[in-house]
């Protein structure tokens, strides 16, 4: 279901899952690049990102051939009077591929060390292994060239080693006098520093446009001016009816009503589409949609994950209604940040202290802080792996969590070595991990359910005891009887039994069962009849068993009158109580060497500077670590949060981001292709208060947002990938939207808003699917527990188990959450058109969609297929879609007649053939047509090249 108008398939590629890849991000050597990217030798440190050959060549080259591989490869400096320097084009490549060996380590190999120039003229165990001028005689680049290294499979790329030849030809210069040491830890080269995204975020001017008519906002000012370059501009405006769609499912996931769609074409007011997304904003459904992004990030899941028993995390979704509060509220974005990174400690709530879960703001604070519980953690199953290891997993993915979700980065790379390609020594790493260690001292370690604060008040524990007393008292009535009416059984049963075997029996049956010895056991054992319990005293005494049955019954009855007991999942700190945070070498916790103090990555200030965390905040009986950090984060003057962050809503707004690769704002992702207009929305956020739903506002009603997706080969010829929006882009909708559509269309929809997640559970052919995992027999076959209308609820409120995903969303690219998603994938396959026939989920729904119409249009053919297309395409057939469907409608039914009369002739020559109980012909042709329309482009229905079983290659509907 595209939010575009046109034809969804156009200019889209099948995207084929590899075995066992993460579902939400496509492999890095996959990632889309930039081609300006390899070509520019001004950021060449960029080079590894783009290599796609072997990375060496067999043959060595002759002199005019490297000369013109520099002409075509580096024109930047083929013709430029400043040859090559190592800081800005040599070291780059060095440290990716070389610094590993020859300079991070304790112990230098061949005591060769390349992070310094002057390093590389000292030499080591063989000598120097350059000498300017001449590369034919330098030991560094003979060794590149011939693939002997780099060892393994890191070898450096023609271009690169062309690169090396080139500069040590020109002299082997550097761009400044090199420092007289290096000290411990990265270094960070003023060029990593220049790198865009380092760079503070300025207010760029907004271009003035001669096309003022198309210009709404500055952001069409800024495309405008992109545009007219390339002599494009923007597409007309997409009609009324697409505009709604689009905005709908944008903002809520769901497709508007008929009503809706009645209202806003009869709204002629030069602002009807303004007060659409006002009103829209304001829905309780916006926080639904767009909770559901955050939640990716995040990496929400209703499991713990690690191991294959997966065991449900019974109060995650707390969070995740907390996420849903926040947006609908539009809690300003840098509160939400500090909410979730330190909510606790704005609560001043440390551990021990639960009666602050008991206040409702201070339990909000505290409920936020699941953002940093959202990780997979297997440590209260420790025999799976090594404790230390397991723990030290958990927070290797919860740092990852906040490093991709918040910076765009991932930092994960600095846990063993400093990062090989972006400026994030493993220093700056760990001191990442002593921001959030205090939380999660893993020598101190607090399992998932001891992190649990209950939300009993002290009235409610009172009568909890009160109740438990009384059931108590019971049970211990109950117990008592239970002896003596096994007493009784066994004494009458023994009667059987001639003396001495009926002492001996007896007296074993009387021992304690750790204190039989080996003839009691076997004489028990060869007369089994003697171990009567009470799982058995129904057999002996009937009349007993049923007293106790009634005394448990009754003992359960007074249990239920405690008031329920609830839970909220959080993560605090001990009061006054603060490990000490050690760098781990090469990322082994068994290894712990010197100790790092909290603070920020060292590249985001200047030299010589750092942002320092404190290690204890006097004000707070907890470390105030986390606290510090947020108020940094948010701050105004981190280069990359408010960037992120408005890139990713700019990404959900057209399918991709300025920056197309949204948690990697590193030397490895992509350049923005608007760096301009990206500074701008990210100063505007800040400006205007960090406020998400003016920033949509803001997007949703320029021109670039609301012009048509229809292609036009004149303009794709100018720029093929659309990267200059002369069109809206086309989008197919998220897993949940596209199983909420289905339910709005056929009327089933429960709009219950919070709660506790809908549960999954394996069908009878494996597939996960909605219900309670309820199983019975020795096969243990699933039985279906009904559900009473959960089963309707949106996609956000169900279950999600690491190892069940549901298979209606997973064909569809919901992310299973190993760590978290940064980007969803967006496949159009085969399974997908399959799972719209075959899956029961639909075949149930297209039977309610029919059984709607059918109540609706008082069994008139045409009034059902108008109906159903105002329902699913927010319109009206066409003539053509109006006589094709009921062409359809009424093959259809003579077919299903046909089969029916077949049916209950055999049935009359054979006795045992029952002919099923189906619906009438008319109403299972409507049901086929409805089924049909979830598998057919539009126009959806055709009976002359559409049946129910066919057209799996295109299942979107038409906005």
């Amino acid at each position: 279901m595209p939010r575009g108008d046109g034809d969804f398939t156009r200019g889209m590629k099948p995207v084929a899952r590899a075995a066992g890849a993460r579902l939400c991000r496509r492999p890095a050597a996959a990632r889309p690049i930039a081609k300006a990217a390899w070509l520019d030798a001004q950021q060449f440190s960029r080079s590894e990102a783009a290599a796609t050959g072997p990375g060496r060549t067999q043959s060595r080259s002759s002199p005019l051939q490297v000369v013109i591989v520099g002409l075509l490869l580096f024109p930047g400096h083929a013709f430029s009077a400043v040859p090559p320097t190592f800081e800005k084009d040599i070291r780059p490549i060095l440290k990716a591929h070389c610094f590993e060996c020859h300079g991070e380590g304790e112990k230098l190999k061949g005591g060769l060390d390349l992070r310094l120039r002057r390093l590389m003229l000292q030499g080591g165990d063989d000598g120097p292994v350059i000498v300017p001028g001449k590369p034919g005689q330098s030991l560094l680049f003979k060794l590149v060239h011939s693939g002997e290294m780099p060892k393994r499979d890191k070898k450096l790329t023609r271009e690169q080693v062309a690169l090396i030849k080139q500069w040590i030809a020109a002299g082997a210069k550097t761009a400044r006098p090199e420092p007289a040491e290096l000290g411990k830890g990265g270094v960070i080269t003023e060029e990593e520093r220049a790198f865009w995204s380092f760079q503070p975020i300025h207010q760029p001017a907004i271009p003035k446009t001669k096309t003022k008519d198309r210009v709404r906002t500055p952001i069409d000012a800024f495309l405008v001016s992109a545009l007219v370059k390339q002599k494009l501009g923007f597409s007309p405006d997409a009609e009324k009816v697409t505009l709604l769609r689009r905005a709908c499912f944008d903002l809520t996931g769901l497709p508007p009503t008929p009503a809706e769609v009645a209202a806003f074409l009869a709204d002629t007011a030069p602002d009807a589409y303004e007060k659409l997304i006002d009103r829209l904003l304001d829905s309780p459904h916006y926080g639904e949609r767009w909770g559901r992004h955050w939640l990716d990030v995040a990496g929400y899941a209703d499991s713990d994950g690690y191991s294959d028993a997966d065991p449900p995390r019974g109060y995650a979704y707390k969070y995740r209604d907390y996420v849903i509060r926040s947006f609908n509220s539009d809690k300003p974005f840098d509160r939400f940040i500090t909410e979730q990174l330190a909510g606790d400690e704005l609560a001043r709530a440390p551990q021990g202290k639960p009666e602050a879960a008991l206040d409702p703001l201070r339990r909000e604070l505290l409920i936020a802080t699941g953002f940093l519980r959202m990780g997979a953690d297997g440590s209260a199953t420790p025999a799976l792996a090594a404790p230390d290891a397991v723990r030290n997993q958990v927070v290797a993915d919860t740092i990852k969590i906040v490093s991709t979700s918040l910076l765009g980065l991932s930092v994960g790379c600095a846990q063993c070595h400093d990062h090989r390609y972006d400026p994030i020594p493993q220093t700056d790493y760990y001191r990442l991990r002593a921001v959030i260690e205090p939380a999660y001292d893993w020598k101190n370690w607090r399992t998932p359910d001891q992190r649990l604060l209950s939300l009993y008040t002290d009235a409610d524990r009172k009568k909890a005891d009160e109740v438990e007393a009384e059931a108590k008292k019971l049970a211990e009535e109950k117990e008592t009887k239970q002896k003596q009416y096994i007493d009784e059984a066994l004494t009458k049963h023994l009667e059987k039994f001639e003396t001495p075997l009926r002492d001996q029996l007896r007296a074993a049956y009387d021992t304690p069962a750790d204190k039989r010895t080996a003839e009691q056991k076997k004489l028990l054992a060869d007369n089994p009849s003697v171990n009567i319990n009470a799982g058995v005293l129904y057999q002996y005494n009937q009349k007993a068993a049923d007293d106790l049955k009634a005394m448990d019954a009754k003992i359960a009855e007074i249990r239920g009158r405690k008031p329920p007991e609830d839970f909220i999942c959080v993560l605090t700190e001990p009061a006054d109580k603060v490990p000490v945070t050690y760098l781990f070498h090469r990322g082994d916790p068994k290894q712990p060497k010197e100790p790092i103090l909290p603070g920020a990555l060292s590249v985001l200030t200047p030299p010589g500077q750092s942002v320092e965390l404190p290690s204890k905040n006097p004000d707070l009986a907890t470390s105030g670590r986390r606290l510090a950090f947020a108020r940094w984060l948010t701050s105004g003057t981190n280069p990359l949060v408010a960037r992120v962050l408005v890139n990713r809503v700019w990404q959900h707004h057209f399918g991709r981001g300025l920056v197309g690769t949204p948690s990697d704002f590193g030397v490895m992702g992509e350049r923005p292709s608007h760096p301009e207009l990206l500074d701008w929305l990210a100063n505007d956020f800040v400006e205007h208060g960090w406020q998400l739903k003016r920033l949509h506002k803001l997007i949703m009603t320029s021109t670039a947002y609301r012009q048509s997706s229809r292609h036009d080969p004149r303009r794709e010829q100018r720029d093929p990938e659309n990267r200059l929006y002369w069109r809206k882009p086309v989008q197919r909708l998220d897993a949940e939207v596209i199983r909420d559509a289905i339910l709005a269309a056929s009327g089933s929809l429960n709009e219950a808003m919070f709660g506790s997640p809908v549960p999954v559970r394996p069908d009878v052919h494996g597939q996960i699917v909605v219900g309670i995992d309820k199983t019975e027999g020795d096969n243990k076959m699933p039985v279906e527990v009904p559900l009473k209308g959960e089963e309707f609820r949106r996609g956000i409120y169900v279950q999600v188990r690491r190892s069940r995903p549901l298979a209606m969303l997973h064909a569809f690219d919901a992310p299973v959450m190993e760590v978290n998603c940064e980007r969803r994938q967006s496949s159009t396959v085969a399974t997908q058109s399959l799972m719209l026939m075959n899956s029961q989920f639909i075949l149930d729904q297209a039977a309610r969609f029919a059984q709607r119409l059918h109540a609706e249009a008082a069994d008139d053919r045409v009034r059902e297929v108008a109906r159903a297309w105002q329902l699913a395409f927010s319109r009206n057939p066409s003539v053509s879609e109006l006589a094709d469907a009921l062409e359809f409608l009424s093959r259809q039914a003579d077919h299903l007649q046909t089969v029916v009369e077949e049916t209950v002739e055999k049935a009359k020559k054979d006795e045992k053939a029952k002919p099923a109980t189906k619906p009438p012909p008319e109403l299972q042709a409507l049901t086929d047509l409805c089924q049909a329309g979830a598998n057919c482009k539009p126009s959806p229905i055709s009976a002359r090249r559409c049946s129910v079983r066919t057209n799996s290659s295109t299942w979107t509907s038409q906005d």
